[in-house]
């Protein structure tokens, strides 16, 4: 490389200070996670230090993470859009159904239809209504299909 194209008088920005959660959210976001969420890791984060030999790096993680969560309660009127912790199925052009469940980072191992709510689909979704078409990606647009709120599962 040329010395021509290096500016030696402009400093390299300073770390802020702040680091990222174990989630890997960026420093300053809120860590959302539904009420079940937050319960099963408060069992596991109990089951651990039960154990004469708990992981004390998960534990510490655990803490941390439980120190850090908003828990996002179902909406009180279920009506037929879609908010954080809905099950949503959606719909393609071929007629192929898939369900989705939008929840925080944290939880995301815990169910297998599971997307983050700040990931493109989980955005997507979290503004959509009952048989409104919405685009997942942009060759995938589908139609919700079915909004519910899981009570524990």
């Amino acid at each position: 490389m040329s010395r021509a194209f290096v500016k030696e008088d402009v400093d390299p920005p300073e770390p802020s200070g702040r680091k990222r959660s174990p989630s890997g959210l960026p420093p300053g976001a809120i860590n959302y996670i539904t009420a079940s969420g937050a319960a099963r890791l408060r069992a596991e984060l109990e089951n651990l230090e039960r154990s004469p030999r708990g992981p004390t790096r998960r534990i510490s993680q655990l803490r941390e993470i439980l120190e850090t969560v908003t828990i996002v309660e179902a909406p009180d009127k279920l009506d037929q859009s879609v908010a954080f912790g809905a099950r949503v199925t959606v719909r393609d052009a071929a007629g192929n159904q898939r369900t989705y469940r939008i929840v925080g980072v944290e939880e995301l191992a815990f169910y297998p239809d599971a997307v983050s709510w700040i990931s493109p689909i989980g955005k997507a979704l979290l503004v959509a209504s009952l048989n409104e078409r919405v685009t997942l990606d942009e060759s995938n647009t589908v139609v919700v299909v079915n909004i519910e709120y899981p009570a524990e599962s």
